[in-house]
């Protein structure tokens, strides 16, 4: 686990890459890469044909998912965990979309929604210091991280250092461009980032995400704000604020190697073609795991076609779509009744109504309590 500190003594001769004369010249080997390269740019435009050729709810279920984890993943990466129900709430509100049983949503959560939807809905938007400082103020509502008081809504003042060990035997896995010049590094950043041409913006989100970890303008976020950029610059790809991949929750999922390349990369002359081919590939395996998810929003749309006219109350609305979202572990009665705030007696009630209706079946693995199970879904996939 990485750990940020504001200061500790250099502890060892090491030249970083934006110490080398040619910084910022970044260089890379086309030839490396233009395999994956070609096929992420054939996947995008594939999922954009096929949410093209679903109809206005179902795509916008699928990317209400998709928004959320990528709310969600970004913050786990740094080992945060935010609650999936208020993020997929704060999603839903800002998006003006008409979901069921949203909740109320903390401070935290509304402020990292509010910057990965500024990020992808208004991508055209040219990127200042002020919509960076504007996004980190999101993040950081409190002025905290954590149990520490950060600078917020502006450029850190102190020594950043990345480092892993306890007290007094730290180890430095990278320090940071020093305070005094971030501002300068942020202005040639930003310069770089509107230009419009001279690069594939698939690329270039590549690129910057990179940039941006190794300048770390921040105290605190700068993680969550390299993948907003990613998907700033993915969404004017493929020119659409629509979203239906999550490069986070791939990330997340390789979060031990991102961290690896990202650390071996850093000590380049600015070759940083092993980064690109890395991220290009991470980008196309979640494209691959976004054409599984849109399935399982396909399904859940055939279910509501069928069982819509059913007689469905509330609680078993809300219960059906999370096991279709893929509720965690067994269904059991208590589960249910603990979720919908009802009666055992109601939760009882429920399920049995909805095995009458042919909907859910008890698990005949159940062990000593009952547990049930959607029966459509695992019907639809035997």
């Amino acid at each position: 686990m990485f750990r940020i500190f504001a200061a500790i003594p250099f502890q060892a001769m090491v030249r970083y890459i934006y110490q080398y004369a040619d910084w910022p010249r970044f260089s890379w080997d086309d030839k490396v890469f233009s395999s994956v390269f070609g096929e992420v740019r054939h996947l995008q435009g594939k999922m954009a044909g096929q949410m093209n050729a679903l109809g206005f709810s179902i795509a916008g279920e699928a990317m209400l998912r998709t928004i959320t984890m990528d709310v969600v993943k970004s913050s786990e990466i740094e080992g945060e965990r935010l609650n999936y129900e208020q993020v997929r709430s704060s999603v839903a509100r800002r998006l003006g979309m008409d979901v069921a049983g949203l909740l109320p949503a903390d401070r935290k959560v509304e402020g990292v929604v509010e910057m990965m939807l500024d990020a992808t809905q208004n991508y055209e938007e040219p990127l200042t210091q002020e919509r960076l400082f504007g996004w980190h103020s999101a993040l950081f509502p409190s002025g905290h991280s954590g149990m520490h008081r950060i600078a917020v809504g502006g450029y850190r003042s102190g020594v950043m250092q990345i480092v892993s060990g306890t007290l007094g035997n730290e180890k430095v896995h990278y320090e940071a461009i020093a305070p005094a010049q971030v501002k300068q590094e942020m202005d040639r950043f930003l310069e770089w980032f509107n230009e419009e041409a001279g690069i594939d913006p698939v690329l270039k989100s590549a690129v910057a995400h990179f940039w941006f970890i190794i300048i770390h303008p921040f105290d605190d976020g700068n993680g969550r704000m390299a993948r907003a950029l990613s998907d700033l610059l993915l969404a004017r790809a493929e020119r659409s604020p629509e979203r239906f991949y999550s490069l986070s929750s791939q990330i997340m999922t390789e979060r031990k190697r991102y961290y690896e390349v990202l650390q071996r990369v850093q000590y380049s002359r600015g070759d940083i073609t092993e980064w690109i081919n890395w991220f290009l590939h991470c980008l196309r395996d979640s494209l691959i795991e976004a054409e599984h998810t849109l399935q399982n929003v396909l399904t859940k749309a055939k279910f509501w076609r069928i069982y819509d006219n059913s007689g469905l109350n509330s609680r078993q609305r809300l219960m059906l779509n999370k096991l279709m979202d893929g509720f965690e572990g067994k269904l059991t009665s208590s589960k249910w009744a603990k979720i919908t705030k009802c009666s055992q007696d109601t939760a009882l009630r429920d399920l049995k109504d909805l095995m009458e209706k042919g909907i859910v079946f008890q698990d005949k693995k159940g062990g000593r309590s009952t547990n049930y199970r959607l029966g459509f879904i695992m019907d639809d996939e035997e």
